[in-house]
Parts: structure tokens; sequence; C-alpha cells
């Protein structure tokens, strides 16, 4: 194995029992071989499919299926006279994170976040890019894993609620592509330097480091500024976003399971934040 670059953050005692206790509900081959059909099957698996695809005895999963849910590995729920087995989808961002900090490849966050490609400008957002910022924020609304909203909101509510000097667009030949922007988190004063932030990229452009772009620019005016804290929360479904942030600096603060609806569906989120170097 090769040394890393960087040596990875101490591991704290409680940290370290949570995730032995992740790491000891897995160590059953029949219990790691059900958590893979649930995870890989959309919409879950009944106790009687889980049967069939495992060759064993439904007690013997009906126990397994405990133990995982205890541990927060997966989700039952009744559909009609059959139990409903579905992956719990905030594991998918706290386990993976769970083996990187035990192996040390959580190391210490770099203080300025990695620039994005050459052909990406990101200015102020300015009056004509709002047509463009609203299209881009509905398309993500509409894949259903952006935010809570539903509708974009109006221009009007957004200029209202954005903290000025620090919403920008990422532009690619003249096009608006992208755009990222900061609210603050509270109006008492204490809080001053707190803002949850956003980042959208335009579909048709994700995967070119738009993103990457954008929270440089976030994150280094956010420091100019004396913003303190930075904070955004994100479904646990949304990969390349969680991705995006931890390299940008955010940690992963927990997750606040079903902390609100979309759709009549609870949905947990990931609670990320960044603190600034001067603090």
């Amino acid at each position: 194995m090769s040394t890393p670059i960087a040596a990875s953050s101490p591991l704290l005692p409680e940290d370290a029992d949570r995730y032995a206790r992740w790491f000891a509900c897995l160590a059953e081959p029949v219990r790691v071989r059900l958590l893979h059909a649930v995870a890989a099957t959309p919409g879950g698996l009944t106790v009687g499919a889980l049967t069939e695809v495992l060759g064993v005895g439904q007690s013997t999963v009906s126990h397994h299926i405990r133990t995982l849910a205890k541990a927060g590995f997966v989700n039952v729920r009744k559909e009609r006279t059959a139990t409903v087995v579905t992956v719990n989808a905030a594991c998918s961002a706290a386990f993976p994170q769970a083996a990187d900090a035990v192996m040390g490849l959580l190391g210490p966050r770099s203080a300025t976040p990695v620039t994005g490609p050459d052909d990406v400008r990101v200015r102020a957002l300015a009056e004509p890019d709002w047509d463009a910022v609203l299209r881009i924020y509905a398309a993500g609304i509409a894949t259903g894993n952006a935010t809570f909203e539903t509708v974009a909101p109006s221009q009007k509510a957004l200029d209202a609620k954005w903290l000025p000097g620090h919403r920008w667009v990422a532009e690619i030949d003249g096009a608006v592509v992208g755009w990222t922007a900061s609210t603050p988190s509270s109006a008492r004063e204490c809080y001053a330097g707190v803002v949850e932030t956003s980042v959208y990229v335009a579909e048709c452009y994700r995967g070119r480091r738009i993103g990457t772009a954008l929270l440089h620019r976030q994150v280094t005016a956010a420091d100019e500024d004396g913003l303190w804290t930075l904070q955004t929360s994100i479904f646990p479904e949304n990969r390349a976003s969680l991705a995006l942030h931890h390299a940008a600096g955010y940690r992963t603060v927990g997750i606040r399971e079903r902390i609100a609806r979309r759709e009549g569906v609870w949905r947990d989120t990931v609670l990320l934040e960044r603190r600034s170097p001067s603090v």
C-alpha cells in the first residue's frame, strides 16, 4: 500500500464505536447478500422474495432484516399483507464515509478548494442572467433529488433572500450553465457569518466540473468576506453533489432523518458544513 500524501484526521472514540457496530452488523455473509439484493432492487423486496433470492428460511431472513434495520441499513414497511424491505438511502452516504475514515482516506480538508476548468468563467450574477438561473433551478427541481422545492421560486423571492455579493453564475462561451448562491441562516447577529449555500448546474453540462468552479468562487469569496460557516443539506441519493462539496472542504455533520416531506414522501438529508480556516 502507498503512503497517503496527507495524514488522516484523528478518529474520535465515539466515531470508532459507531463504525465498529456498523461493520459488525455486516460480519455475516447472508446478511451482506440480503443487503446487496435490497440495495440493487429499486422499490425494495418482500420478505418472501428475499427467501427465494437467498435460499434460506423466512425466520432467518426476518432475523437478518431486524438486525440490518436496527443498524440503519434498511427500512421496513407494510404493504397490505406483505413486508417490503428497502435500502436506507442515508447509509449510501454515511457508510462509505465510515470506511474512508477508518482507512485514513479522509485527510485534513484543504483551506482552498480545487479550481474549475479553464473554459468556465465564474462571475457575479447580473440582471440578464435571471431567466437562465430560474430555468436551471427548475430543471434541478424536476430531478426530485435536488431540493424540497417542487416549483422554482420567483426572481423576486430569490433576490430578496440571497446574500448580495454571494451569488454567482458559471458561463461557457457566453451561456450561463450554472449558479451558486448563499442565504443567511438567521437574522440574529450572532449568526451573521453563517449561510446556507446552493449550487445548480444545467443538465447538459453536468460532468464538466462546472460545480467545482462555482464552489471555488463561493468558498473563496466567503473567506474573503468573513463568512465563517457555509452549510448545505443534500439528499443522500445525490452522490455527485456530496462528492463535490467534500472536495470543496465541506464535511458531513450528520444525517437528518425524515426531516421533511417532498410530494408526500418523508426524506432524509445529509447536513454538511465548511468552516473558514480563520475560525
